[in-house]
């Protein structure tokens, strides 16, 4: 287990660092920085994005769920003003929004808000996303709490704070997983567990408690 957790984060391309746990080797995007500028994020933005293709793990997220929103995270304001995407990428916690931005292919990537009906909930929403801080990422995607996926982070803070689930719930064996059984086997260490229910990015994206708000052209990358 250690050592398939140790070869998913090198490949993802994090470095560990003593200060803050963790840091990710940015790409620079083709998309023009006003792009991102024209979003006006609000504390509880749920965001999505496609990080950088050539790795095995982004190539199988998504191929599998059929959509190229392979990484998500909350944005939140931190203690000194600055605008921060609370997230699970090596280890749960807080990166800069423009750090964020940059990571995603062609700096692209896609804003989901929480429905006025549901704006109470905005609260205790963010406030049980603290519980998972410093968890490290779950490379099997199981939605137990020892280890959290990115989705899962917030799909279980919603949960945690309504009593409610934020989006369905799917199982690998109903998703496109035959062309990457190789590599769900590398990171499970065993045969695909078809039965298992996770909850994909794009599943998380269909809650019916969220409206998109922003889209740069996440929609349109291929």
């Amino acid at each position: 287990m250690l050592r398939r957790f140790i070869t998913g984060v090198a490949v993802l391309g994090l470095c560990l660092s003593p200060t803050v746990g963790f840091s990710l080797a940015l790409k620079k995007g083709k998309a023009s920085e006003k792009d991102s500028e024209a979003y006006l994020p609000e504390a509880g933005d749920v965001l999505f994005q496609a990080l950088p293709r050539g790795v095995d793990l982004v190539e199988a997220i998504e191929g599998v769920t059929r959509s190229n929103y392979s990484h998500c995270g909350v944005v939140l304001k931190g203690k000194d003003g600055s605008w921060k995407v609370f997230e699970s990428i090596g280890l749960v916690g807080a990166i800069p929004f423009k750090n964020w931005v940059s990571r995603g292919r062609g700096k692209k990537f896609s804003a989901f808000r929480l429905k006025e009906e549901h704006a109470s909930e905005l609260p205790k929403f963010k406030s049980a996303l603290a519980k998972y801080a410093g968890r490290p990422y779950d490379l099997r995607y199981r939605m137990d709490d020892k280890f959290i996926y990115c989705s899962e982070l917030v799909y279980k803070a919603y949960r945690d704070a309504t009593g409610k689930p934020l989006g369905k719930l799917a199982k690998l064996g109903d998703l496109n997983w035959r062309p990457y059984v190789a590599t769900i086997r590398k990171y499970e260490g065993g045969d695909p567990p078809l039965g298992r229910e996770m909850i994909t990015p794009i599943d998380l994206s269909k809650a019916p408690q969220l409206q998109k708000v922003f889209d740069n052209g996440m929609a349109e990358e291929p």
